[in-house]
């Protein structure tokens, strides 16, 4: 097993598990990513990603990679996955300790939320490869830190520290290794906490194209405000206000 899973009620843990290949991503994992993603489909629930001894991908199989071919590269075969990672009902968390690098920062980058600890070292070194960083670095990443930096990073191939990660904005907090999944599954409480339906119509908005906007919101918040919980909770908050 290249990805071991853990279930809760509200939430499911998914380690990257190759610690003899520093978890670096091959097929194997790719069919499991799949697999994990359908059941997030049929049934949502935050997904908590991270990796095993240390790291948490330092990139995908290059001895697999090395043999595929155009053909190969037209099909896409990580960047389908991370595409349905991204495209998940529910917010998806990347814990990061030590090496994201390649495929690995790609899939770092799919995630809603990214936290990580101080050994991080992430980028794209593809072009040193004879590669180009073709499963999502290239539009996630601009998105993500801006133009500018990304641009440097996928140019020049070089990868960020920790702090350096953190200023740019790629992560939005650190922690001790000890303590990083811990720090997740807190954030994952947070989402618990709130309504699940206007948790994915938050995301839903937020992965809508800007020229779709306001309209989108619009059409997601009319179908909240006709929802009981919305009533509920707003029932209990006034509730408590009056007390």
């Amino acid at each position: 097993m290249t990805l071991r899973i853990e279930e809760r009620g509200d939430r499911v843990t998914a380690t990257l598990d190759r610690p003899e290949k520093r978890n670096a991503i091959d097929q194997e994992t790719i069919d499991a990513l799949h697999e994990l993603c359908a059941a997030l489909e049929a049934t949502p629930r935050t997904l908590i990603l991270t990796g095993s001894a240390g790291v948490f991908a330092a990139g995908a199989d290059i001895a697999q990679l090395r043999e595929r071919t155009a053909e190969d590269a037209r099909k896409g075969i990580n960047a389908m996955a991370f595409i349905r990672i991204h495209e998940l009902p529910m917010p998806v968390i990347a814990a990061i300790d030590g090496y994201a690098l390649g495929g690995g920062a790609e899939l770092a980058y799919a995630a809603d939320i990214r936290i990580a600890t101080s050994s991080l070292r992430i980028g794209n070194p593809e072009t040193g490869l004879g590669i180009i960083a073709a499963a999502g670095a290239t539009w996630r990443l601009p998105e993500i830190v801006g133009e500018a930096r990304a641009s440097e990073l996928l140019l020049t191939g070089r990868s960020l520290d920790a702090e350096e990660a953190l200023q740019w904005g790629l992560v939005s907090s650190l922690h001790p290794a000890d303590e990083l999944l811990a720090a997740a599954h807190g954030i994952a409480d947070r989402i618990a906490a709130n309504d699940p339906l206007a948790t994915q119509q938050t995301k839903r908005a937020l992965r809508t194209p800007r020229a779709q906007h306001p309209a989108v919101e619009l059409e997601l918040q009319a179908e909240l405000f006709d929802s009981p919980e919305k009533h509920r909770r707003m029932t209990a908050f006034l509730e408590r206000k009056s007390r």
